[in-house]
């Protein structure tokens, strides 16, 4: 079994996304991105796979440690962070790829909302516009307190 392996086994049962991968690691002062975190765990086979080192396992381990039980001036209790965690995966809105009943859509994709615009401007229909006003002088500056002209 090789860090890989373990670091996976770790992430399902915490229910852990990515994401929170990357706040635990910065908890040790660890920077690692999420592509690299995707690319620890991918197939062995594949071409962006990345062997996950000790010092990267160690690194997610200590952060671990602080996130779930806390430092020693802000203790934490470990159950109650693992449930939260496993309330935020509950509630995460899910990607559903299942077809609807009476969707007699023949594609998985979902349809857009907007109608695409030409890919060329015809000379017929260009209109005379005005010229922009910029945002700048709109805005009204009020620094300050009003000057009185008591004398």
């Amino acid at each position: 079994m090789n860090n890989n392996e373990i670091f996976k086994k770790l992430r399902v049962a915490l229910q852990l996304r990515d994401d929170q991968i990357v706040e635990i690691m910065n908890l040790v002062n660890f920077r690692i991105s999420k592509g690299e975190i995707g690319n620890i765990f991918r197939q062995d086979d594949h071409p962006k796979y990345m062997e996950c080192g000790d010092q990267i396992l160690r690194n997610f381990l200590n952060g671990l440690v602080i996130h779930l039980r806390g430092t020693k001036e802000n203790p934490k209790n470990a159950s109650d962070v693992i449930t939260e965690n496993a309330k935020k995966v509950a509630t995460a809105p899910k990607l559903s790829t299942e077809k609807k009943k009476g969707d007699s859509s023949t594609s998985d994709k979902p349809k857009p909302d907007f109608k695409k615009k030409p890919a060329f401007k015809s000379k017929t229909t260009a209109k005379k516009t005005e010229p922009k006003v910029q945002a700048v002088e709109k805005v009204a500056f009020k620094n300050g307190k009003k000057k009185s002209n008591k004398k």
